[in-house]
This record gives structure tokens, sequence and C-alpha cells, in this order.
């Protein structure tokens, strides 16, 4: 029989989520108690499947591995630039995995590209096939630090032009559903074709795709039905029969050629879709490595090993997640996700016109504009990667010497910056996210408009016409399933156009915040430079008045302009701001002067109404602010009030606590207000104790007794988050100073709170932290504990006890 081999290809990916004009991700309250749905499913997933946990028989922790070094993996790109920046920790151990792999499988690392931002590259253009496939590449090349082998298309969709772009780029392989293979031969013979539809294709073996160019790629067809049923079918319960699954896919016949059984899935099944899916995975390679079932490798090492004999021709214009080919991103094909079951998806038809329209009119516009100023503008687009992974003055000099046509001045330079940031939107405004759920409402759906729309905000000083009615009216025939939605017209006005950011709105940002907070001379809000020109503050009681000028520089693409404002704050959520072009010192100082006067004798009529003459164009006001600074602001507004009323409730539970415990004692319904004060007052007390470095076991404790005593229930999601992120500043300590038996038994004490909580407490940082002190201290203090070295005995008892509370073995 012939050898046997194990891949499993986890595809790891998230829809872009920034605010096309900041660059960043604002609050989602979805994700609560998170901030965002990337910070969330990182927790759940990304982050677990980097230190996954091996149980031994009893239960406790026998090793921690990271999955991402045993399998096959792609993220992409736009999830990795995020992770970059906010999961460092993650991130890191995604490229250590890498490097990792190319020990493990012959030198051919386990990562895979993927295409630059999910686009369904057969509705995609020749040029935006080109652009996504080479910013995948360069994208991969500067983080993983060598070239890819393999390219991850978004949802498998493929036709033969992809393919051709795929292999003009040196890319070896790519990975397709079973039925998109339609017929196989063997290799290089003049035999007949055999039909291979419905998924009829031998999986276990690569295929080669000849394409018209003369050139070659190579495909695995994955399995289908443990692939589904690793997504639907909870096979992740059991790592053991995960395993199992996995071995039934080997042919049983005599064969004696090897053979590959390989899956490819959603990465985020493995945690965050399926709770604990990433243990089930980890077990499932360690058991059938330790019983030597068969041996793990990844496509690019069992290319080498076994190359193709056998030659497919795929089925063109097919994906793996939509059975009518890729109509699921083009028209109402009867494929959906959430809603409800009578729920159409017309507006995917009218979507997918309006940005063809808008992409077509930019592609021109660009052509005209760049044309002059660059040897070849489609060429400079593709390598504008260069300048997303790095805008730093030394990156945009070399990026323009490399591509200008004529030796370019300041304007010229901030032209082609606007203009390939154009082209940057119209390429995210075709995320596949867009058109795979239900509502043209949904935050996914939204977010592919919001590109366009920033789109055009950019363009409007090139294209000699207003772009946004021209778009709307094709926008307005995608119909929402959501009557108050209407259509895609209203979307636009209601959801798009109030998160579209320009200078002097980054501005007002700047004069409102400031109020609440100081700000140094320069500062940067998201992806703009702020500097301070001019300021003055005033204060009258609760009252607060300021004026200035500054300058915004976007960081994207380096336009600047300065503004003056006047702003004022009457108390709780009352703030006029006004912003406008700056005029010059002794405009400045004039209507600054004029502003203050009138706040000075109080006077707030009359400073509202400078206000209103100085800035008849641009007003804002509180709901004008990013949103997690709005949040924040209310946040600090309403501190005051609420520490008022929750010692009203406070006053009110005490006072009759024993009234309401006897209520419960005797099964007598508790009167609302009653317990609507006990419940605010037990969740608000056990928040703070939670949130303090020194936890007091014996107060919370009494908390715990009251509630219970009471019949309150607990804000469990809030309480768990609060206290886990205690535990993992102190874990943290522990990490900087692992000698340190104070630490080791704070956190030991801290343990004996978790386990009594009547709800569960996610220590999963807590036992990397002590796995890793494991590794590099424990050996160490142990055996200076034998040598008789007292503090060293005193460290190895308390980390000894930490870890029998923490279920992980130290021997």
């Amino acid at each position: 029989m012939g050898e046997r081999y194990i891949c499993i290809h986890g595809h790891f990916y998230q829809p872009p989520r920034e605010n096309a004009g900041l660059e960043a991700i604002e609050l989602q309250d979805s994700a609560y108690p998170y901030h965002d749905w990337n910070e969330r499913i990182t927790a759940e997933c990304y982050a677990r499947n980097a230190a996954s946990r091996i149980l031994d028989a009893d239960g406790w922790i026998e090793m921690i591995v990271n999955n991402y070094a045993r399998i096959s993996f792609n993220f992409g790109p736009t999830l990795l630039a995020w992770m970059e920046n906010n999961a460092e920790t993650v991130y890191q151990a995604v490229l250590d995995a890498d490097r990792d792999s190319r020990e493990r499988f012959s030198g051919h690392g386990s990562a895979l590209a993927q295409v630059f931002n999910h686009i369904i590259m057969p509705l995609a253009n020749r040029r935006d096939k080109e652009t996504q496939v080479r910013w995948g590449i360069r994208d991969f090349e500067m983080r993983f630090g060598r070239l890819p082998e393999g390219m991850w298309l978004a949802e498998t969709a493929v036709d033969i032009e992809t393919l051709e772009v795929l292999a003009e780029q040196d890319i070896r392989f790519t990975i397709l559903a079973p039925y998109q293979g339609a017929r196989v031969r063997t290799l290089d013979s003049d035999e007949e074709w055999r039909d291979v539809t419905g998924g009829a294709i031998d999986i276990t073996m690569p295929y080669v795709q000849k394409l018209p160019s003369g050139r070659d790629i190579t495909i695995f067809f994955y399995d289908g039905p443990i692939s589904r049923a690793v997504a639907f079918e909870n096979i992740l319960a059991s790592g053991e029969a995960f395993a199992g699954r996995i071995m039934d896919g080997f042919f049983t016949d005599d064969r004696e050629h090897p053979q590959l059984v390989h899956i490819a899935t959603d990465g985020e099944s493995y945690g965050h879709h399926h709770h604990h899916g990433d243990m089930a995975l980890a077990y499932a390679l360690h058991y059938i490595e330790s019983n030597n079932l068969a041996t793990l490798t990844n496509y690019g090492e069992y290319l080498e090993k076994c190359p193709p004999s056998f030659e497919v021709e795929i089925y063109e214009n097919t994906a793996w997640s939509c059975a009518h080919g890729i109509e699921r991103w083009r028209s109402d094909c009867g494929c959906q996700t959430g809603g409800d079951s009578n729920w159409h998806q017309g507006w995917r038809d009218p979507l997918r016109n309006a940005l063809d329209w808008l992409r077509d009119i930019l592609a021109a516009s660009f052509e005209k504009k760049a044309g002059p100023l660059l040897r070849d503008p489609w060429e400079a687009r593709n390598d504008y990667i260069e300048v997303i992974r790095d805008r730093s003055d030394t990156s945009l000099d070399r990026f323009f010497t490399d591509h200008a046509a004529i030796k370019l001045g300041e304007k010229d330079k901030l032209t082609l910056l606007k203009l390939l940031e154009i082209q940057r939107q119209t390429l995210l405004m075709y995320t596949s996210c867009g058109w795979f759920f239900s509502e043209l409402s949904g935050i996914e759906t939204v977010q592919v408009i919001e590109y366009a729309g920033r789109a055009i905000q950019l363009a409007e000083e090139f294209c000699g016409e207003t772009l946004e009615p021209g778009f709307l009216h094709i926008l307005q025939g995608a119909h929402s399933n959501i009557p108050e939605h209407e259509n895609g017209r209203v979307i636009y006005e209601k959801f798009v156009k109030p998160a579209l950011v320009d200078l002097k709105k980054v501005a007002a940002h700047y004069a409102i915040t400031s109020i609440f907070q100081n700000f140094d001379e320069e500062i940067r809000i998201y992806c703009y430079h702020i500097r301070q020109d001019a300021y003055r503050l005033a204060e009258a009681g609760r009252a607060r008045l300021v004026t200035g000028v500054v300058t915004v520089t976007s960081e994207i693409t380096r336009e600047s302009a300065s503004f003056g404002f006047g702003a004022l704050h009457l108390g709780d959520h009352n703030v006029s701001c006004g912003i406008r072009p700056h005029q010059g010192p002794e405009a400045y100082q004039e209507f600054s002067d004029s502003l203050l006067s009138a706040f000075d004798i109080a006077d707030f009529p009359s400073v509202i109404r400078i206000i209103d003459d100085n800035f008849p164009a641009y007003r804002f006001s509180l709901t004008s602010l990013f949103h997690d600074e709005q949040r924040a602001i209310l946040d600090t507004i309403f501190t005051a009030t609420m520490e008022g009323i929750e010692a009203s409730y406070r006053q009110i539970y005490e006072n009759h606590t024993p009234l309401i415990r006897f209520l419960k004692s005797s099964r007598t319904p508790v009167p609302k207000a009653l317990y609507i004060a006990g419940e605010v007052v037990v969740n608000a007390e056990l928040r703070l104790a939670f949130d303090s470095e020194e936890l007091d076991t014996e107060l919370i404790e009494g908390f715990l007794r009251n509630a219970n005593l009471s019949g309150i229930s607990l804000d469990e999601q809030t309480l768990e988050y609060t206290l886990r992120k205690t535990l993992e500043q102190l874990a943290d300590q522990l990490y900087l100073q692992p000698g340190d038996p104070e630490l080791i038994a704070r956190l030991s004490a801290a343990m004996d709170l978790v386990h009594i909580l009547p709800f569960t407490v996610e220590i999963r940082k807590i036992q990397d932290i002590c796995f890793e002190v494991r590794e590099v201290e424990y050996a160490d203090q142990r055996l200076r504990a034998k040598r008789g070295v007292r503090e060293a005995q005193e460290w190895v008892d308390n980390f000894t006890e930490l870890c029998n509370k923490l279920t992980l073995r130290l021997e």
C-alpha cells in the first residue's frame, strides 16, 4: 500500500471593517464585550490556534502547540494588516509557524498567499485580477520573508483567466472544491477524458491544469464530505473522532501510489464557529502522528514528493459556497446566509452594476490624469502595494522614482496619491462579503458601499462631474428586505454618507475632543497628523469654550489644510462647534476675541450666535465625533450622573435588602423597582472589585452571597471580561518577572477566586504564560531548590500550586 499523507488547510479571513476614511475599525457594539469583531474572533479563534491545548486522560494540559505550524493555512492580507497593529503576539505566532513549518516540511512553508481583498476573481476584469494577485504576493513576501508557492482564491471562485494570472506570477498551485473539476486524464497522454462531474474526482492526488498560454498550474481538490462535516456536522466535538473521520478519507484498496487526504474549511471553524474546535484540531493531528496513522504534510512538500500524473479541466465560473457557480455574487440565485427565509437577494445585481459603472469611470479618469505623470499608470497601481505597506517618505520617494515619467512636483505627487487611493478603494469595494449575506443593509454590504463612497469623495476634483448622483441612480434599484431601509440610495444616505471623513471633519473632531482632554501641539488622530497652530480655552462653571487653528494632514494622500474653529460646551451633551478654512491670523484673532468676550460675561446665546455667524457652512456637534471618542466622551459626561444614580439605587437596595431576601425566600415576586436597584448595585460593586489590582476575595465573596440571597442576576459577560483582563495583567507581570514568587502567589490566590464564581472565567492566557514560565524557569528553579536554596523552594512550591489550579502538568 502506498504511503498515506494528510493535510488540513485553514482559510483564515475576516472582511475588512475599517472606516474607509480613518483606516481603522470603529467600535462595534455587536462584538461586546470586545471592541470589534476582529478582536473578538482573534480571541476566540486566531489566538487559540496559536496556543492550542492537548489534554491528557485526566483533562490536564499536557502540551500547548501552535496549530498553524502543522497545517496549511492562509490569512487574508487585510486581516494580517489589522493583526500586525492590534494583535502583535498572535501575528508573530503566525509568522513563526510558517518558519517552523519549513523545518517540518522539507523547506516548504505552510502559509499560502491570498488574492488581496477577497474579490470574486471570475467577476473581475483582467487588470483587477492582476493587481489582486500581485498585491497578494508582495504583501505575503514582505510579511513571511519568502515568495508563496500557492495562492488561495476567494471562495475558491475560478476561471481560466484567473489561473493564467496566477501562473504568470509563478504561483505553483491553488485549492478548489471537488465539484469544480470537470474531467481528467493521464498527464501528457492521448487517452480519452474521464468525466468527474458532481465531485467524483479522486481528491487523493494533485492535477495539472494546462492553460491556453502554454503555462500550467497544479490544482488540489479538497475532500468535500469531510470538509463539510468540519463546518456543519459537529465532528470537532472530539479530536479522536475528527482524526478517525480524516482517516476514513483514504481509499482502502491495494493501490500502490501515495494518497493525500486533505480538507479545506474556514479557519474560524477551529474556535469561533465551534468552541474548542482548535483543541479538536490539535488533538487530531497529535493522535494521527503519535499513532503513525499517516504523515502530516503541506501542499508544497507533497507536490515535491508526489508530482501530478494526471491533468484536469476545471469548471469555470464556479466557487465552493455557491451551488449556482458564482451567481451568489451577482444575482438572486437562492443562496443566502442569515435573515428571514423569504428575503430576496435581488439587490445583488444592481449593487454590482453600480460598482462596475463607478469602476469604469474612475479607470478612465485614472488613465487620463495619471498618464502624463507615470510611465505606465496600471503598472504603478500594481506596485502601489509597496506604499500601502510602507507610507514613509523614503518609500514614497522610491515609488515615484521608479514610476514617474517626468520630474514630479509636490502637487503632482499629491494628485497621484489621491488617484492611486481611488483605485485602492475601487478594489476594496468588490470584497466578496458584500454579496454573501442576505440583506443589502448588512454591515458587510454597507462596508463595500462605503468604499465606493470614499472613492467618489476622493474623485470629485478629477472627474469634471459629480459622480454621486449617477452612482445612486443605479444603486436605487437595489431594494432592501427591510421596509425602513427602502433601497441602496437610502442606505447610502443613512449609513455611508455620515461615515465619510474629510479634513474638516477631522478638524471638527479635534476641536470638540479638545474640550474634554488636553492635546500636545502635534498629535495623530487615526491616519491624520494634526498640528496645533493656535489654541485658547476658557471656562465658566460647567461651560467651556475653545478656539483655535489646526493644520490637518492625511497620512494616506498627504493632502493638507488649515482650519479655524470655535466650540462651546454647555454641559452634558450640549456641544456646538463651527469650522472654516483658516483665513489668516487677524481673522482668527477677531472671531476668537469676540467669542471670548461674550463667554467671559456668560452671554452664551451670543456665543452661539457668533459661532453661527462665523461658521455658517460647517457646523458640528457631539454626534459628529468618530465613534470611539464619542463613546468615551459620553462616558465621561455621564460618569457623575451614573455615580448619582448608583448612589440612589444603593440607598434603596441597602434599606430594603432584608425585605428583598424575605420575598425571595417566600417565593414572592420582588417588585421590579427593588430588583433593578439590587441588580445595578451588586453588578457595579463586583465590576469595581474585579477591576482592582488587588483582588479582595473576602469582599467579592460577600457581594456574591448578597446576590445569591437576593436572587439578583449577574451581568456575567461584563464581569467575566473585567476579571479576565485584571488576571491577564497580573499574568503579564509574571511573564516579565518569572522568578518572582510573590507574583505567583498573587496569581494563585486569584485562581481560588475564579473557582468559586458562579460563572466561568476564560483563563487561557494565564495558562499560556504559566506554560512559558514552566519552559524557561521551572527546571532551573527546581535544580536550585534541590541544592537547598530556600527562595527557589518557595518559588517551586508556589508555582506547583498555581499550575495545579490551572490544570497544567509540570512533568
